[in-house]
């Protein structure tokens, strides 16, 4: 008998496991944010794609009505806490015209069923219902009023285990098929969600359709919906075909009209992905849609349940809720923002409570940008800026994400205008593929740079201002890309967000075309440095900027472990990084040899 060979040197694992180390060494690095602040880069437009394209027609199959009235459709899932989540559904015939009557809610049941394997359904939960209606005091205009939109809440779920559930109303044998989804782990420093994907402003395109395959290719565990879903208000009333500018196809219209039925539409459209991993969602400007009484984000606040209640906010505009080691704080650019307001104080209240070393990840999002180099948008939201920066800076919000520009951009670490090793990593991600097109003018590209009466809010006041110090002073546009602008493109897209631990994050962004060559937009690391820059969670915080035209850094801000905040310094940590990177990798691939061997 032949002595057994004992060389693992050359089983498989081992060649798998080499050559993976042979290209981390020798591949194309991923950048980190350690290396920052880096150059600005631009990346010029693709003329060989389409700047836009209309919207899909409510004919199409991916937006047309596919089960009978009484049966659930548009059925998407929701956070509410570590251990209960939310689904909601549809039934019943929406209606538009001149004389509508809402549907009856108490004809149907809220009911789901739900346990741990395939075809067995051990637990039962019943939940509300409700319609709502958009109604316009204009004559020749349509009113609608909605199916019967469905909220149940699942409570007492286990974490990290897969659930399979119908629902629907049993006593009418309406149940819906069988979904399954995945409940994240408890809050805690070693455990996050597999991956999110990041998008806003994505619409009912074809551009939309090759973003939603995109995203559900990359096989998310959650979506952050950055606000402008449905885009139904660029339409008017009686429908027919959108608009990619409003006011001037229907300059006419006596109020900013919509065409409900969209978001019946986008529901269904949505259903595939939302229907088995959880849709976080904060309103966009696109979901003010006003009618009659003064009445605005009637849509947006009914059909879409969020944990208002489990985070202390009760309000649907700004909340916030963990997944694993990570806390989303989801806050409004369309309601007061101001420092003496209920969101402010709530925001500072559910930023003393986050416990770092539970969820070590802090991750901010709302729709309009702060920090924005493209012409459209550009300083729009200077005003909440200038009363919200400095908060959440002082309790060191790792990432924030945007939409509105319909572009992608990343930012260098940056707070108040200035680069800065301890601000978050700003990435706007408006480029989900809507109707309105992409954004390709640049604020300072030549002739460019709007005028300060530009690029007023719909909501909240005008602090448009010019910097009084830096590359662009006595300017209100930079001659040239702006140094807190790492990288720009117009592109539709769409992110994904991994965090490996409690240090290291991987934020990919996919740009629609890479959808057919297996290739990536933009790729980083995101390196949390909470020794350097450590939380000042004292009760007093000066904003950063409040009711200045420049931007300096506030005295209180100064005491983050007496961090230097000029250029300089970040600069000088790039090399201490690189090399500390290169011996972490050596000893990473040292470990891996030497386990297969020994």
């Amino acid at each position: 008998m032949e002595e057994e060979c004992n060389c693992k040197m050359w089983s498989p694992l081992f060649i798998v496991l080499l050559f993976l180390s042979v290209t981390l060494v020798f591949g194309k690095p991923i950048p980190t944010t350690l290396e920052g602040p880096f150059e600005p880069v631009t990346q010029i437009f693709d003329s060989s794609l389409r700047q836009g394209s209309d919207d899909l027609p409510m004919t199409n199959s991916r937006l047309a009505k596919k089960v009978n009235s009484t049966f659930p459709e548009q059925i998407a899932l929701a956070i509410s806490s570590p251990t209960s989540t939310w689904v909601s559904w549809v039934t019943g015939d929406a209606q538009i015209g001149t004389n509508v009557k809402p549907l009856d809610p108490s004809t149907v049941a809220s009911e789901v069923w739900y346990g741990k394997e395939s075809g067995k359904y051990p637990f039962v939960q019943k939940g509300t219902s409700t319609v709502y209606s958009q109604l316009y005091p204009y004559e020749g205009l349509l009113n609608y009023t909605s199916g019967i939109i469905h909220h149940v809440k699942l409570e007492g779920l286990e974490p990290g285990v897969r659930y399979y559930y119908k629902c629907g109303d049993s006593s009418l044998l309406t149940m819906s098929e069988e979904h399954v989804f995945e409940t994240f782990p408890l809050p805690g420093p070693n455990v996050y969600p597999r991956r999110i994907a990041v998008v806003g402003d994505i619409g009912l395109t074809s551009n939309s359709s090759t973003t939603l395959d995109h995203m559900i290719e990359n096989d998310p565990s959650m979506l952050l919906m950055v606000g402008d879903l449905t885009y139904a208000n660029q339409y008017l009333t009686t429908g027919g075909k959108g608009a990619s500018c409003f006011s001037c196809a229907f300059p006419n219209a006596p109020i900013r009209e919509t065409y409900q039925p969209r978001w019946d539409g986008w529901g269904r459209f949505m259903e595939p992905l939302i229907s088995r991993v959880p849709m976080m969602v904060i309103e966009g400007n696109h979901e003010i849609e006003p009618q009659a009484g003064g009445i605005t984000f009637k849509s947006y606040e009914t059909r879409f349940s969020v944990p208002s209640q489990d985070s202390g906010s009760n309000s649907s505009f700004y909340y916030s809720f963990n997944a694993g080691g990570i806390h989303f704080i989801m806050l409004g650019g369309y309601i007061d923002y101001n420092s003496t307001g209920a969101q402010y104080a709530w925001l500072k209240k559910d930023l003393h409570l986050v416990d770092r070393s539970v969820t070590p990840w802090l991750v901010a999002a709302w729709h309009p940008p702060w920090y924005n180099s493209y012409s459209s948008h550009y300083q729009e939201f200077e005003c909440m800026r200038q009363e919200m920066e400095a908060l959440l800076y002082q309790y060191g919000v790792d990432v924030v994400f945007n939409g509105h520009v319909h572009a992608y951009e990343r930012m260098n670490r940056v707070y108040n205008y200035t680069l800065d090793p301890c601000g978050p990593v700003y990435i706007t991600v408006g480029d989900g593929g809507n109707i309105e097109k992409v954004d390709l003018e640049h604020a300072d590209d030549p002739g460019k740079c709007p005028s300060p009466g530009d690029n007023t809010p719909e909501f909240g006041g005008v602090c448009h201002l010019n910097f009084s110090s830096g590359p662009a002073r006595g300017l209100f546009c930079w001659d040239k890309q702006p140094e807190w602008s790492a990288y720009r493109e117009s592109s539709f897209g769409h992110g994904i967000l991994e965090v490996w631990n409690s240090t290291f994050a991987l934020w990919t962004w996919h740009r629609n075309q890479d959808l057919y060559n297996d290739s990536y937009g933009d790729q980083i690391y995101i390196v949390r440095q909470p020794q350097l820059c450590s939380v000042n969670t004292s009760n007093s915080v000066t904003s950063s900027s409040k009711n200045t035209s420049s931007p300096v850094t506030s005295n209180s801000m100064n005491n983050r472990n007496s961090v230097t905040l000029n250029v300089g310094f970040y600069g000088l940590k790039r090399h201490f990084s690189l090399l500390s990177g290169f011996i972490y990798w050596l000893f990473y691939i040292v470990i891996i040899i030497a386990s297969v061997l020994f």
